[in-house]
């Protein structure tokens, strides 16, 4: 699989099929510049592209499998530069990214297909992907290249080289985008707090007239509970004091000092002990009597302070209830609804700045986008006049071109859509490309359009189907010219019927039937200088290949 050294636009090196339709075994290795395949009609050559489109996920025959074979496969190898775009699509899909990337596909008996990249499993929808990066198909029959509107607009931006512009206006888009988002989404807000305005305003109120703080009820509750119980604890409280006081043991203990002091002094001192400790214990009742006497004091109160206490405790309960909430997350509850009604009450000059700023944004999408537009419409311009041109030696002097730019909805990548058209008779009417030109002339536009694309230097692989059907002489000639030119830009694969075609590859494959062991099977192999003159002189002559046949084509292969 390595056996040359491709330049750094080459990408396809090489393919491998077994087991596929008529194919049991065959590997290809491709060159660089222009490859063509010929063979007589039915030796197989569609076949190849059928191979080449099922390793690379596109759709193709239902029943692909070789006859007597469990399963077919096709393997197809690239040589990558690191700047191709397949590296994002690789890097997004978690694929390691390197120099080569290897695509196998294998279909079963039971028409389950299993598809893998550098190994690695991956799905029908990722392999399409890919594969769209690395090969480009053109032929009378493209409908997913030239021929699709909806791709004109890319390869127009390709040719003028606008991605800066395109980015700029994507980036303006952008903005423009959340602006009107954010500016409607403001609209809705400030519309439902208006619906929501005096429920707002009298909640506030309410909420700020109660001013409630994190533990106020828990503080009120113990309060209500305290002034509840006060008149029976008031009671207690006074008849412990009444009982330490001067009525009662404060007494008994001062008489009892003052009697044990009298009797320490005739016995010598011997209740000295007895009399420190009494007045110890005089000392603490006194203590406690001062301690029982502030508690006394704060157990004053009244009928219209408890009915206070309930009041505020009450409607503090009542408005956590309202509000679904834990009374110590009323406090939030206020600064949220004072947010609110802060946004409702500066929502007006709110709207007028993001209306300013909105419009300001879409004045500047305006001016990328206009910068965009006109960008493409000079590259429209040349682009034309690079196809009358092109045409001429195609022998379609007559035909026109035009690139056709019209308004359409705006977006990130502007507000223009565009559509290659063609007059191919002076008077008639223009018209899409596909609708309009005959198969001959479809090949020849699809060519021409291609060559004027293709400047500078094309990172996919190109593969014309017998783009060449229906023209010859001359113009087959111009054809032959023309694609040799585009190998020199990159690789080109063409099947081809035309023998001026075929005389400027640069390789030249034979597609072949052979019958073996009652089986059909087709074989390609890469002719020599000689091979390639009797097959292109077969091409000229038929299934007689003449001496004067052999020197045509020693002509067209200038040797």
């Amino acid at each position: 699989m390595n056996g040359f050294n491709f330049n750094e636009v080459i990408v396809l090196r090489g393919v491998s099929i077994k087991d596929i339709l008529i194919i049991d075994e065959l590997e290809l290795l491709f060159e660089p510049g222009l490859n063509v395949l010929t063979g007589e009609t039915g030796a197989g050559k569609s076949i190849l592209l059928d191979c080449l489109g099922f390793v690379l996920g596109w759709r193709g025959q239902a029943e692909i499998v070789r006859l007597g074979a469990e399963q077919g496969e096709v393997t197809a190898w690239f040589d990558i530069d690191k700047d191709h775009a397949v590296n994002g699509i690789l890097n997004d899909s978690g694929i390691e990214v390197g120099d080569e990337i290897i695509l196998r596909r294998v279909n079963g008996r039971d028409g389950r297909k299993t598809a893998f990249v550098n190994g690695r499993r991956c799905s029908g929808q990722l392999l399409r992907l890919i594969g769209g990066s690395l090969i480009e198909l053109h032929g009378q029959h493209d409908n997913q290249g030239l021929l699709n509107v909806r791709g004109h607009l890319e390869l127009l931006d390709n040719y003028a080289r606008v991605d800066d512009l395109k980015n700029n206006c994507k980036i303006t888009w952008n903005q423009m985008s959340l602006a009107n988002k954010t500016l409607v989404s403001t609209k809705a807000q400030i519309k439902s707090l208006k619906e929501e305005e005096d429920y707002l305003r009298h909640t506030v109120d309410e909420l700020s007239s109660l001013n409630v703080k994190k533990g106020d009820e828990d503080r009120l509750d113990e309060r209500r509970r305290l002034m509840h119980a006060a008149s029976k604890i008031q009671t207690d409280v006074a008849n412990a004091l009444k009982s330490i006081s001067r009525e009662g043991a404060e007494d008994q203990i001062a008489d009892a000092i003052r009697w044990i002091e009298n009797a320490s002094k005739q016995l010598d001192g011997q209740l000295v002990c007895a009399s420190d400790k009494l007045k110890a214990a005089y000392n603490d009742i006194n203590v406690a009597q001062q301690e029982i006497e502030s508690v006394l004091s704060s157990l004053n109160f009244n009928a219209e302070e408890l009915e206070q206490t309930e009041e505020q405790l009450f409607a503090i309960r009542a408005l956590a209830r309202k509000h679904a909430v834990m009374s110590d997350e009323l406090p939030n509850t206020f600064v949220e609804l004072s947010q609110k009604l802060e946004s409702l009450d500066r929502g007006k000059a709110d709207l007028e700045r993001l209306e300013m700023d909105l419009a300001e944004k879409n004045r500047k999408y305006d001016t990328e986008m206009m910068i965009l537009r006109n960008a493409r419409i000079s590259a429209a311009s040349v682009l034309d006049e690079e196809m009358l041109t092109e045409l001429v030696p195609l022998k379609m002097e007559h035909s026109v071109f035009k690139t056709e730019i019209s308004n359409c909805e705006s977006g990130p990548m502007g507000a223009d859509k565009v559509a290659f058209t063609v007059e191919t008779n002076p008077g008639s009417l223009a018209g899409p490309l596909e609708k309009i030109a005959s198969g001959g002339e479809l090949s020849r536009f699809l060519l021409a359009l291609k060559v004027c694309l293709s400047k500078g230097t094309s990172n996919r692989t190109m593969i014309f189907d017998e783009i060449d059907r229906g023209v010859g002489g001359a113009t087959a000639d111009a054809v032959g010219r023309r694609l040799k030119s585009l190998g020199k830009l990159g690789q080109v694969l063409v099947v081809t019927h035309s023998p001026q075609v075929a005389a400027f590859g640069s390789a030249h494959w034979k597609v072949e039937k052979n019958i073996k062991d009652e089986k059909t099977l087709s074989r390609v192999t890469k002719l020599s200088t000689d091979d390639r003159v009797n097959e292109i002189a077969r091409m000229l002559a038929g299934e007689i290949i003449t001496k004067e046949a052999r020197g045509a084509a020693r002509s067209l292969l200038k040797i």
